[in-house]
C-alpha cells in the first residue's frame, strides 16, 4: 500500500515498486487543508486503485496539541504524517496489502524528514517494520518487507537532500512528466493562513471542521469573539453561502450589490452582537463597490434563496 500525495517522490516510490513487478495499491487522505485531486490524478496515470479518506477530525485534534510541535507555521508534520501512516497500517489486511510505501526522502525536509522523525514517525505508527521508504531506503535500517524478499533492497535508493536532481532523472527516465509542484499541498504550510488559523484557536478554542474551512476565503476580522468574514468576489460570497451554519449571520449592504459578509457568533453566543453588526456596516462600506466615504452603510439580512448577493 503506498501513501499518494500527487508529489513527485511519492509518484516515484510506487514507480519503484511497480519496476520489481509488485501490485500497488493508493491511500491519499484529504482534510480542508489539502485535498486528494492530485493523488487521484497521478493514481490513475500510474494505474493504481485509490482509496480516498477524511482525516479532518484527527488532524483537528493533533492542531490543538501537536505531541512534536509545529514546523514554521501551523504544519505539525511529524504528528500528521505518524497519523496518516498509522490509519494505513490500520487497513493493511482490509486492503489485501502486506507494508506501507511512502515517498519520504531522508534529509529532504528539516523537521519532519530527518533520520530522528523518520525513526519517530514510523514507531509511533505501531509497526515500524512495516514501512519502507523505497527512495531513501538504502540509507534506512532494512525493513520487514526486504528482509524477507517481498522487495529487493539493491534495487531501492539512497537519496539524501533537499536537491531533487536524482528525482527529476528517474521521472525523465521513466517518462513521468506531470507532478505536483513541491511548493503546494497543504494550507498549513501557509503563513497567511497559519495567521488566521493561529488567532481562530486563540478566540475561539472549541473550533471545528466549520471554522477552519473559513479561513481560505475572504477578508478576516474580529469584533470581540464574533468573527466577520467578507467574501472578496462573486464566487467567494457563494462559497461563504454555502458555508454559512443555522447560528451564522448573512448581511450584505442594502439594494446594492457587492460583498457578502458572514457574522460567525463567539463560542456559546446565540447572534452577532450590535457591534459585530456595526463594525459589518463599516467594513461593507469599506470593501463595497460603492466605496461609502462614511464607511458606513446601510445593510440587510441575506437568504441563500433570493439568488446572487
Amino acid at each position: 500500500m503506498a501513501l499518494i500525495s500527487g508529489g513527485l517522490d511519492s509518484v516515484l516510490a510506487v514507480r519503484l515498486m511497480q519496476e520489481q513487478g509488485l501490485a500497488v495499491i493508493g491511500l491519499s487522505f484529504k482534510s480542508p487543508f489539502f485535498g486528494s485531486g492530485d493523488a487521484e490524478k497521478a493514481s490513475e496515470l500510474l494505474g493504481v486503485d485509490l482509496k480516498v479518506e477524511d482525516m479532518t477530525d484527527s488532524l483537528l485534534e493533533i492542531l490543538r496539541s501537536p505531541r512534536h510541535g509545529f514546523g514554521k507555521n501551523m504544519n505539525p508534520c511529524i504528528d500528521c504524517h505518524a497519523a496518516m501512516i498509522k490509519m494505513a497500517l490500520e487497513r493493511l489486511e482490509e486492503m489485501g496489502a502486506g507494508f506501507v510505501v511512502t515517498g519520504e526522502v531522508l534529509g529532504e525536509r528539516p523537521m519532519s524528514q530527518n533520520r530522528q522523525s523518520l525513526e519517530i514517525v514510523a514507531r509511533e505508527a505501531g509497526r515500524p517494520e512495516l514501512v519502507l521508504r523505497p527512495l531513501s531506503a538504502k540509507l534506512l535500517p532494512p525493513t520487514l518487507p526486504e528482509m524477507r524478499g517481498w522487495v529487493d533492497r539493491e534495487r531501492l535508493l539512497d537519496i539524501r537532500g533537499r536537491s531533487r536532481k536524482r528525482q527529476m532523472e528517474l521521472a525523465e527516465r521513466w517518462g513521468i512528466y506531470w507532478y505536483r509542484s513541491p511548493a503546494g499541498g497543504c494550507l498549513l504550510t501557509d503563513p497567511a493562513y497559519s495567521g488566521r488559523l493561529r488567532e481562530l484557536m486563540d478566540k475561539r478554542p472549541g473550533f471545528g471542521r466549520a471554522d477552519v474551512e473559513l479561513l481560505r476565503l475572504g477578508r478576516h476580522f474580529w469584533e470581540g469573539g464574533c468573527l466577520i468574514v467578507l467574501g472578496r468576489n462573486r464566487q467567494e460570497n457563494r462559497e461563504l453561502a454555502g458555508l454559512s451554519r443555522p447560528d451564522d449571520v448573512l448581511i450584505k449592504e442594502k439594494g446594492r450589490p457587492g460583498p457578502l459578509a458572514l457574522l460567525r457568533p463567539p463560542e456559546g453566543g446565540s447572534e452577532p452582537g450590535e457591534r459585530a453588526w456595526s463594525r459589518a456596516a463599516e467594513l461593507l462600506g469599506i470593501y463595497g463597490k460603492g466605496k461609502n466615504p462614511l464607511r458606513r452603510v446601510e445593510v440587510e439580512k441575506w437568504d441563500p434563496g433570493k439568488g446572487e448577493p
